[in-house]
């Protein structure tokens, strides 16, 4: 009898705990992490960016890059390609900015939090102040935006009718929020 197939796309802002979130599912469920950031670091370097270390995005090189990104939407798009062809073809959990507007397949969840918790998780991530953490996350959340509706109208945080699951990760540590998710995502796919 063939493997049903188990398809997560996780979205949400910095440091809402996606890929915490995505690594905990894979390893659970037994099926692949992919995560949008990787493809996009692959991308880096192949133009010559050294994109290492959790932090790297919000240094100098990783906001050039960023803006790069903003003035060439065959960057984001290249990316976006390529985890649409992994959905397609196989199990996996996706941590993505946008892949649940572009994909209509698989279970969708939507990670908010905070500006305050989320600089509090990047402050403890990234062993930075409180308010270079807030300031960081701020101009993240307004690029992103910026890039996301440019290139296809979406409007992050706002449109959420694509999701299955919205939570709120504020006031929840990475345990509950697994758990959650996991047994909303066993219902959906009605596996035991």
């Amino acid at each position: 009898m063939a493997k049903k197939k188990i398809l997560i796309l996780v979205s949400g802002l910095a440091a809402t705990g996606k890929s915490t979130l995505c690594k905990k599912l894979s390893s659970k469920l037994g099926i692949k992490y992919y995560s949008g950031g990787d493809a996009l670091r692959k991308l880096a370097i192949n133009l010559g960016f050294n994109p290492v270390g959790k932090r790297w995005w919000d240094t100098d090189e990783g906001i050039k890059f960023l803006n790069m990104r903003k003035n060439d939407p065959e960057f984001d798009k290249k990316v976006d390609e390529e985890l649409k062809k992994i959905a397609e073809k196989e199990s996996a959990v996706i941590d993505s900015w946008v892949l649940p507007w572009l994909y209509d397949d698989g279970f969708k969840v939507w990670l908010k939090a905070s500006v305050d918790s989320r600089a509090r998780r990047m402050q403890r991530r990234d062993k930075i102040s409180f308010e270079e953490a807030a300031k960081i996350i701020m101009e993240r959340d307004k690029k992103n935006y910026v890039l996301y509706y440019n290139l296809y109208g979406i409007r992050l945080g706002e449109d959420l009718s694509p999701f299955h699951l919205l939570l709120d990760t504020s006031n929840l540590n990475a345990e509950t929020v697994f758990k959650i998710v996991l047994l909303t995502a066993k219902e959906y796919f009605r596996i035991k």
